[in-house]
């Protein structure tokens, strides 16, 4: 038996091997980060809905507004472009 390995002394690791643990790894967290990104939007959408007319005319009404169509779809261009 090898001296180094009867003393308790770590075997060396071939680099092919800590190659493909990396890269096992960087795959998996990839693959996990993208399913808890995925997660939080589908939740934040849930909780925030992203503004449609209908809520643009519901807050034009609130405003005081009267809401005509040619002004709801020039506002929700409006939006659209800043984006």
């Amino acid at each position: 038996m090898d001296e180094n390995v009867r003393k308790g002394a770590v075997k060396m690791v071939s680099t092919g091997i800590v190659v493909l643990i990396a890269v096992i790894a960087a795959l998996l967290g990839a693959v996990g980060g993208f399913f808890l990104a995925r997660k939080y939007m589908q939740d934040y959408f849930k909780k925030n809905p992203p503004i449609n007319e209908d809520m643009l005319r519901q807050m034009m009404m609130s405003m005081g507004q009267k809401p005509s169509e040619k002004k709801v779809r020039q506002m929700m261009q409006q939006m659209k472009n800043q984006q």
